[in-house]
């Protein structure tokens, strides 16, 4: 091997893998640090999630949403050993970097994503973007068609332009009131 990594000290990486392998990687990835007695160098795996609210058959159930899909964070000290061992775990493509060397997140990037992670504040996962023609499916506006102008994904509101009175007027609406047209 020979890769000279320069900074022996321990730092966050991000690792890329196949999509929709990020929780088999974390797990492959603990059971080899385990057999191969790495935890002195691989000390973390983890897979950043954020809780959104989404809708399944009419109803706003709670899930948590993978933050960066296809990527899996480990916390280690990089060696030859240590890079060799996450390399080849199996559907990990390669260390986030430029060529063969490793970049470390910054801690700005961490304390940001750990934040996200670990927020009581649910973000709603809202399917429309500004200008989509909706129908209003409830409330008093109920049958009436708009289209979407602000997006509050925070409150789960979106603002919808009906057109009233000879001219559009904003709504705002709980984006389960309206559906895509």
């Amino acid at each position: 091997m020979g890769k000279q990594f320069g900074d022996k000290g321990r730092h966050w990486y991000a690792i890329h893998t196949y999509a929709g392998y990020e929780n088999a990687v974390e797990r492959n990835l603990k059971q080899r640090i385990d057999s191969l007695g790495m935890e002195e160098k691989i000390f973390d795996v983890v897979v950043p999630t954020e809780k959104k609210v989404k809708i399944k058959g009419g109803k706003r159930v709670e899930e948590n949403e993978k933050i960066y899909p296809g990527y899996v964070l480990v916390d280690m000290i990089v060696t030859d050993d240590s890079w060799y061992v996450v390399r080849n775990t199996p559907r990990v493509t390669g260390f986030v970097g430029s060529g063969t060397q490793p970049v470390p997140l910054t801690q700005k990037e961490i304390d940001e994503l750990f934040s996200r992670m670990h927020s009581d504040t649910v973000k709603h996962k809202i399917d429309f973007s500004p200008g989509d023609v909706v129908s209003i499916v409830d409330g008093p506006f109920k049958e009436l068609e708009g289209k979407i102008g602000d997006i509050d994904e925070e409150r789960g509101k979106v603002k919808v332009l009906v057109p009233m009175f000879g001219r559009e007027t904003p709504v705002e609406l709980d984006f389960l009131q309206v559906k895509k047209i």
